[in-house]
């Protein structure tokens, strides 16, 4: 499912630049853990080039208070909901990992690795009475990430970020791909 991401600046140089981005454009975006409805750094498209924004995280859903934070990256192009953003306002999520829980209910931090290395999850969003809300991209897990969770991010690659935001047919075909191995990391609660 994909419920909780952490954007750190202050332990990733990377994630630290695209954190200015937000701030010098005028947004806040959360630090830390970040949970569905909080405001969250995104890049999107932009004029002429991507631009990091912030967006609450989650669609509003059918029942009050409903918040649905994923789309699934099988079916995004059959459901209403996220069809039309999918194929005209794709983003991403900068992040420094994200969390799953196991079925015992022990937390586990992904990333590639030990350290909080930048990890981008493909999104999309859609304007709701004038704020934008955006939701993130799941797929079925990988071997690194079955025994834990039976779904995961759909993880880009830094070099596929403006191909994801710009190109349809790129994020059409990219809905198919594998996933990259990733490291979990039980966290004590």
């Amino acid at each position: 499912m994909c419920g909780r991401f952490t954007f750190q600046p202050s332990d990733n140089e990377e994630i630290n630049r695209i954190y200015q981005l937000a701030v010098d454009n005028g947004y806040e975006p959360k630090t830390g853990e970040v949970f569905p409805t909080d405001q969250t750094a995104i890049v999107r498209s932009g004029k002429g080039q991507v631009q990091v924004v912030t967006m609450k995280w989650g669609f509003p859903g059918f029942k009050s208070g409903q918040n649905i934070i994923n789309a699934r990256s099988e079916t995004i192009m059959q459901k209403p909901m996220f069809s039309e953003s999918f194929l005209n306002r794709r983003c991403v999520y900068p992040t420094t990992g994200f969390f799953e829980w196991s079925a015992d209910k022990v937390k586990h931090r992904f990333n590639y690795g030990s350290d909080p290395d930048t990890l981008y999850i493909a999104g999309c969003y859609k304007v709701f009475d004038g704020e934008a809300h955006s939701v993130l991209l799941t797929t079925a897990p990988n071997e690194s990430m079955i025994k834990i969770h039976d779904r995961m991010p759909l993880i880009l690659q830094k070099n596929q970020i403006k191909a994801w935001i710009y190109d349809q047919k790129f994020a059409i075909d990219f809905l198919q791909s594998a996933m990259p191995k990733l490291k979990s990391e039980p966290l004590s609660n």
